[in-house]
């Protein structure tokens, strides 16, 4: 079956192994796993479930870091509107890189990039829901001595002489072949790229020596780095390595999760919205009937409410009885639906606590001109 996954457009029926061969990354193997267990003490339950599969240059990231040569993290958020539950698992999970590895974190909020891509979007809007957005991410409890959040207007002078080395080495053959832009893309667009790579090396811009940089992303953003990895040699550092994430769902069962995608859970959803969405909407792998189900069972691979908890529910058990009483038939769809109710549920309420909180802590983690 036909999918697609692009920076701006993921459909369709996602083969990630197709995916890997098409995009040339690396499977995650165990033997890389190990080492990250060997340092971590533990492994993250997005690597058990190989919600993490790929990457690019990690184990080369695993050697420095052996020597000594402690990388940082970067990732950052398009502010296009509220922050959904998809966009929390990659950060969720870059929050116990941080924790468990010691390092910093460097969190590129592009405002400008929704600007240029959105027509409907004022520079204003996009400043404003940086901010908003903001306060989802250290809602996740990051560290606030080491971590900087900055939207790409508010940081621009640092960064602008930098995305300037970048353009430099950056051709428009090769940002058209990379993107599929033509000549109505306006040439904001097509200067993005240059402001989005900055973070990969600013840090070793600042501190004077060449630091590794890991960037945890979910995968449609490969093709961004690509680019950079290319360039960063050019400009006498290191290329990014890079660990990908297959998608959140979304509700209705193929592609990703997305506002422009479907049905949408965002962070400031109340508990009824989130029953109603879950119950009308999840795709469901059960049978049609409670009898057809009690005999052959559900099928908890297609089933997006199995697949959310995947995401939600850290408990490798309780994860696996799950699995078995669905597939055995023993629970229903219906059932399966309000566990993922009650578990986002419960999540959000502690969330929506702290978000609320960090508006007060803010100032602590963003940085400026």
């Amino acid at each position: 079956m036909a999918f697609t996954v692009t920076p701006w457009e993921v459909s369709g029926d996602i083969d990630y192994n197709k995916l890997i061969k098409e995009f040339g990354t690396e499977p995650l193997s165990e033997k890389t796993l190990k080492r990250i267990e060997k340092v971590a003490g533990e492994l993250h339950p997005y690597l058990k479930r190989k919600i993490f599969f790929c990457h690019r240059d990690l184990n080369w990231l695993l050697d420095e870091y052996d020597k000594g040569n402690k990388f940082f993290l970067y990732t950052g958020r398009g502010p296009s509107e509220k922050v959904h539950l998809g966009h929390l698992t990659v950060w969720r999970f870059t929050k116990w890189l941080q924790d468990k590895f010691g390092v910093e974190l460097y969190f590129q909020l592009t405002d400008d990039e929704k600007f240029l891509f959105k027509n409907d979007l004022t520079l204003e809007d996009t400043n404003k829901l940086a901010y908003e957005n903001a306060l989802d991410i250290v809602a996740l409890g990051f560290d606030p001595k080491k971590t900087f959040i900055f939207a790409n207007t508010d940081y621009g002078k640092t960064m602008y002489k930098q995305a300037l080395r970048v353009a430099k080495k950056l051709t428009f053959s090769t940002v058209k072949a990379a993107f599929g832009f033509k000549d109505e893309n306006n040439v904001g667009q097509i200067f993005f790229t240059s402001m989005q790579s900055v973070p990969c090396f600013l840090p070793s811009v600042q501190k004077g020596k060449n630091i590794p940089c890991l960037i945890p992303l979910a995968v449609d953003q490969d093709p961004h780095f690509r680019i950079t990895r290319d360039i960063m040699p050019k400009l006498g550092y290191y290329k990014p390595a890079i660990i990908h994430q297959r998608f959140l769902p979304a509700l209705e069962g193929t592609g990703k999760m997305s506002s422009s995608n479907g049905i949408t859970i965002y962070t400031t959803d109340t508990p009824k919205e989130v029953k109603n969405k879950i119950n009308k909407y999840a795709f469901s792998g059960g049978k049609d009937t409670v009898e057809e189900h009690r005999k052959t069972g559900g099928n908890p691979d297609i089933d997006t409410s199995y697949q959310w908890l995947t995401f939600f529910e850290d408990d490798d058990s309780k994860l696996k009885n799950i699995h078995d009483d669905y597939k055995s038939g023993k629970l229903l769809s219906g059932e399966l639906k309000a566990i993922l109710i009650e578990k986002l549920n419960f999540f959000l309420a502690e969330h929506q606590k702290k978000r609320e909180y960090a508006r007060k802590t803010l100032d602590k983690f963003i940085i400026k001109d």
